[in-house]
């Protein structure tokens, strides 16, 4: 007689005992929600740094709190602080500054942006030199510790780990869109090995700044449909033309079964499987054959022990970019075969933006919602349908549904992709 503490495959059950969630819709699972079946956007014109001259002027941005400066790194460690926080509350896990598994954190590249470079050129003074030369200067000296934080790549995960006392080292993770799902599928077979009875995954993401939206229009991957600003986001319709970036963390507390029925607490939901394969094709394109990403799909399912007939629902990763949409549909045919044109699909991005980093695990928390509250979230904008993509896209209006299984899509530039298979219920 099978054990109800294990899986479909004889490991112990993951399951989801509390969940974080900040977008550009709002603070929390609770202002989030509604506003995600009703089919707001988040997405308005950019009004942190002067726009003009650049060919894309929107994104969903949060708000920092009134008084309170911006910089990539602070705003980034805030909103995976609040996302953390609701999970861990939700989960009511362990004690304050004692949460009793380790920390898997998906961050944003390190770097400084043009304020803090230029706070650090002036402090090098002028017989330092001139241009990069003078910066390298000033980074020897030790006024450059106060910066220091903001580019040491694991810097926001230890003060994660600090705020919740999480145990062991902290694992950083930054595999392109794609981490904040890794930082799910890392803690998923760190639990099933034993080495741990519970994790805190965050996905976060915070890099609305001049840089990195230059950066991302010389790729030619943002939409440059500027207004209205809502309307500009169109996963899986013909008239995209790009992604629109957006801030936003994600959060979701993960622990054995065992672990959560032996103290009470009660699943969200259960990570099933996860599955990753990269094609180190290109830099930011995925290989043209899809198989990359057919492969992590494939992986998932058998990871989970399930098949394409149990899948119900697609959260797709769905950017709105016209080569990756297209990718998405070609590699959904192959895996779910016949029913690719019938299972319901739809693309948060469409609502809140391209968080990034972070996409993996916010759309793992808006999977498991769908799930329990019986309802899929719209893809708004879908109003000329691509004929050459047969997906049966959630257009415009949330649908009704009963939800058992999702399969959650995150797709990374380098070729970096990992699925998540999620369930409702433990058995």
């Amino acid at each position: 007689m099978s054990s109800p503490f294990l899986d479909r495959r004889g490991r112990p059950l993951v399951v989801v005992t509390g969940m974080g969630l900040v977008t550009s819709l709002g603070w929390g699972k609770t202002e989030n929600w509604p506003r995600l079946v009703a089919g707001h956007s988040g997405i308005t014109q950019i009004s942190r740094f002067p726009t003009s001259g650049l060919r894309t002027t929107i994104a969903g941005t949060i708000a920092p709190p009134e008084g309170a400066a911006y910089s990539a790194y602070t705003h980034s460690l805030r909103i995976a602080e609040a996302a953390a926080d609701e999970a861990v509350r939700q989960a009511r896990i362990g004690s304050p500054r004692r949460f009793p598994g380790p920390l898997f954190i998906a961050t944003p590249p390190s770097e400084l942006e043009w304020p803090s470079l230029a706070q650090l050129y002036e402090r090098a003074g002028p017989t330092a030199g001139t241009g990069y030369q003078r910066l390298l200067a000033a980074a020897r000296t030790r006024g450059f510790d106060d910066l220091r934080a903001h580019v040491e790549f694991a810097s926001i995960a230890d003060a994660m780990q600090q705020r919740f006392g999480t145990t062991g080292e902290p694992l950083s993770i930054c595999t392109a869109c794609a981490s904040g799902a890794s930082t799910i599928q890392m803690a998923l077979e760190r639990l099933r090995r034993g080495e741990a009875e519970a994790a805190l995954c965050v996905g976060t993401d915070a890099t609305v700044h001049p840089e990195g939206l230059v950066r991302f229009s010389l790729l030619s991957a943002l939409s440059t449909r500027n207004g209205p600003p809502e309307e500009a986001s169109r996963p899986f319709a013909k008239s995209r033309d790009g992604f629109v970036v957006a801030e936003g963390a994600g959060a979701v507390v993960v622990e054995t079964y065992q672990h959560a029925k032996s103290r009470g607490a009660e699943p969200l939901g259960v990570v099933l499987g996860a599955g990753e394969k990269a094609d180190c094709y290109h830099r930011t394109r995925s290989k043209p054959d899809g198989s990359a990403i057919i492969g992590a799909m494939t992986k998932a399912l058998a990871d989970a022990g399930a098949s394409a007939d149990d899948i119900d629902h697609v959260n797709a990763h769905g950017t709105s970019t016209p080569e990756n949409d297209k990718m998405e549909w070609v590699s959904l045919a192959q895996v779910l075969g016949p029913r690719a044109g019938t299972v319901p699909v739809t693309s948060n991005k469409s609502q809140i933006g391209h968080t990034l980093i972070a996409a993996g695990a916010v759309e793992a928390v808006i999977s498991v919602m769908t799930m329990t509250e019986g309802v899929i979230p719209p893809t708004i904008n879908h109003n000329d349908p691509d004929p050459e993509i047969g997906l049966d896209v959630v257009a415009n209006s949330a649908r009704t549904a009963r939800v058992r299984t999702i399969l959650s899509n995150s797709f990374g530039f380098g070729g970096q992709n990992v699925c998540l298979v999620l369930a409702a219920d433990p058995r």
